[in-house]
């Protein structure tokens, strides 16, 4: 396959289908559980509505696992999506399905649980599950690799992060130049452009899908401190910093655009949480923003409307889904048309 056909798509090019999945362990979400299977009902039905210029919205394909959750998903969101009964640990989709090349291919990377931190049973089935769904051709990697840990333009350029790819946790021995081929080699990657760290406490190591991404081909969007007392202040102005003055795989300059992050968001027991407005998904009519309840939220959503011309852009909630780990970018995965 040559390099064209191996780098996915851009996020925002025309999607044949979004894969998500349905909150449904108690265990692991407590009391969150039905509050998060209302913000992801929520992402779903936002995912699915044309734009307000008619531009058609996106197929939702949801795995339900247990007779609980098809039920209480088909209450919630039956008549807007195709519900499809599969075995999974957590909603993670971003991670544990397989990333889509162009023309019904995609790959299944190696999942370890984040750095063996959460394994879950039938996590590392998903990948494969969801390429016979897609009816894809998949190729297995060989490598341990989240599909959060990268975000790319379509055209040869991915963003990433050194505390999540070179880490020990994911593949022992990991060198920049040995990430470097390995993305030439499994994703068609030309040009890796490469940020020091993530925002605290994010249990991924750093996914870059939590700081930065492409907004459209040279164009990097990432955020502002929202007030002095904002916990990831130094390192939003680290990522802003490293991102300038770099060019991507065509020998554009990036243009850097900041919005305001949500500041600082903690759990119930007072702990610093990474929420993020970066872990935006860009729908076919919709882009869907986390937010989090936070004062800032409606800037950052008005600041990322120019950007994506022709789809409307709405902030929804993600709190109760960010107590698992992530927001509405972590919990889907496109498949490209």
């Amino acid at each position: 396959m040559s390099d064209e056909n191996l780098h996915p798509p851009a996020e925002w090019a025309p999607h044949a289908a979004i894969w998500t999945a349905w909150p449904a362990d108690g265990d692991l979400w407590l009391d969150n559980l039905a509050p998060a299977q209302t913000e992801v009902a929520a992402m779903i039905r936002a995912l699915a509505q044309p734009s307000p210029g008619g531009k058609a919205g996106d197929e939702m394909k949801l795995l339900v696992n247990g007779p609980e959750a098809l039920l209480s998903a088909e209450k919630a969101v039956g008549e807007v999506c195709d519900i499809v009964q599969a075995r999974y640990g957590d909603i993670w989709l971003r991670d544990t399905g397989p990333i889509f090349h162009a023309n019904d291919r995609c790959s299944l990377f190696v999942f370890n649980g984040w750095g063996g931190k959460y394994v879950l049973d039938h996590d590392d089935e998903v990948g494969a599950f969801v390429a016979r769904a897609a009816a894809a051709e998949a190729m297995r990697r060989e490598n341990v690799l989240e599909g959060g840990a990268l975000d790319w333009d379509g055209e040869g350029t991915v963003l990433t992060t050194r505390e999540c790819l070179l880490n020990e946790n994911r593949m022992k021995g990991m060198t920049e130049e040995r990430a470097e081929t390995m993305l030439r080699e499994t994703l068609g990657v030309k040009k890796v452009i490469w940020i020091d760290r993530g925002l605290l406490n994010d249990h991924t190591d750093g996914h870059v899908d939590n700081i930065a991404r492409f907004a459209a081909p040279g164009v990097v969007v990432c955020q502002t401190a929202a007030d002095e007392d904002d916990p990831n202040a130094a390192r939003l102005d680290e990522i802003a910093a490293q991102l300038s003055g770099q060019r991507d795989a065509r020998g554009r300059m990036l243009q850097v655009i900041r919005i305001p992050s949500p500041g600082r968001v903690e759990n119930e027991d007072g702990d610093v949480v990474p929420a993020s407005h970066m872990n935006f998904l860009i729908g076919n009519s919709t882009v869907v923003v986390p937010t989090y309840g936070t004062k800032t939220a409606k800037a950052a959503v008005e600041a990322l409307k120019p950007l994506f011309p022709g789809r409307a852009v709405v902030g929804l909630s993600a709190k109760h889904i960010l107590s698992g780990g992530g927001a509405f970018h972590c919990i889907t995965q496109q498949q490209p048309e």
